[in-house]
């Protein structure tokens, strides 16, 4: 077949399982790091799960230092405060720790390491990132306290141009962390209306993943078995925050759903990222009120595919509509909000936010071609329209 061509990528070592964040201090010295960077957030830098980490590090001879000032939607000043906190401290690797924020600043520190241009040169645009000299990037250790944006297995960083009120995807090959400690025990003590929107983060990544167009039978084999774990176990960890074995499916799908994201993603992305931008909303609480307005416009282009899919994940009604009424459902379930206005977004910047959407990387991964008129009318209806 003519369309059975493409370049695929996959991701790194990942240590899975209850407790493996112990293995923090060895998974540093196996990779040369002596005084590394712990990148995270406020809220997380002062647990106690985090001085006893460091404490347990530094025990092993291993001097961590903590930069705890990433916002929940991280800025380029973010990134270039954690630069000069890596140099100052004469560091020599990255622990990325927390949510997708965390994550995704710290991967964009370790890029930054040594570089002479600055970071938007490298938004991941045309082939910006031959721009970056390689050798310089630090080492990242990845250590994911969320199950949702799946960065710890990711080549791109999310970022929040606030001069150009923009988010911005930051991507090079060697922003992939080397080592990923992926410990649901971690993930316990997530409150349940984070643990609902990152679950449904985790979803999007998969489901888009799963329908964008393109020969990449391994993306949507992972992402059909991302979606069958989310399927059986978001409402678990909603109900019962401590079900660890439902923890350690939901982890695994949000990888896996990062995993199958290369393939691409789509309109919900493409929305999500200037929504975000302009209201400081939570990315996957966006994605998945926007999920259902965004499937029904791709209907045409997607129908078969989710037929399949609704079959493999064993739903009663197996159909493009029963499908769409699961995820409704599954929202009702777990306690996220049917419309943009239930979050203070309002239809003012319609058409604002739809040109950004056009301009979105991931845009282009969208199963229908969209037009400026296609996102106002989602935008429209996700605002306050039963779907």
């Amino acid at each position: 077949m003519n369309d059975q061509v493409g370049n695929w990528n996959y991701p790194t070592q990942v240590k899975f399982g209850a407790g493996r964040i112990k293995e923090l201090a060895d998974v540093c010295i196996g990779m040369g790091i002596k005084n590394p960077l712990l990148v995270t957030d406020h809220g997380l830098a002062d647990l106690p799960m985090v001085t006893q980490l460091v404490e347990q590090c530094q025990g092993a001879g291993v001097n961590v230092r903590i930069f705890k000032n990433v916002k929940s939607n991280p800025t380029g000043e973010n990134v270039e405060e954690g630069l000069v906190a890596y140099m100052t401290g004469k560091h020599d690797g990255v622990i990325a720790f927390g949510g997708g924020s965390s994550l995704d600043a710290g991967k964009a520190i370790a890029l930054m390491v040594g570089q002479d241009l600055d970071l938007w040169s490298f938004e991941d645009v045309g082939d910006n990132w031959l721009r970056v000299n390689e050798s310089t990037v630090a080492p990242i250790i990845a250590v994911p306290t969320t199950a949702g944006t799946g960065s710890e297995v990711g080549r791109a960083s999310v970022i929040h141009d606030v001069k150009a009120n923009k988010k911005k995807i930051i991507f090079h090959p060697k922003m992939v962390p080397q080592v990923v400690i992926a410990d649901p025990e971690l993930t316990i003590g997530l409150n349940v209306k984070m643990t609902a929107a990152t679950g449904m983060d985790a979803l999007s990544h998969n489901l888009e993943a799963y329908c964008a167009p393109g020969y990449h039978p391994m993306a949507d084999g992972i992402a059909l078995e991302g979606i069958r774990l989310i399927n059986e176990n978001l409402a678990k960890v909603v109900k019962d925050g401590s079900d660890m074995e439902a923890r350690g499916h939901m982890i695994t799908a949000s990888m896996m759903g990062a995993t199958a994201f290369q393939k691409g993603l789509g309109a919900m992305h493409a929305l999500a990222h200037p929504l975000g931008a302009i209201y400081d909303a939570h990315h996957g609480l966006l994605n998945a009120i926007l999920m259902p307005y965004v499937l029904k416009n791709n209907q045409p282009a997607i129908e078969s595919r989710i037929i399949r899919l609704a079959n493999y994940i064993d739903l009663d009604n197996v159909s493009f509509n029963g499908f769409v009424d699961w995820i409704i459902d599954l929202r009702k379930v777990i306690g996220i909000p049917n419309y943009l206005s239930d979050i203070g977004i309002k239809r003012d910047r319609i058409n604002e936010i739809s040109a950004m959407a056009i301009e979105d990387p991931s845009n282009g991964g969208n199963p229908v071609e969209m037009t400026q008129e296609d996102y106002q009318k989602i935008l429209t209806d996700a605002i306050e329209t039963d779907i």
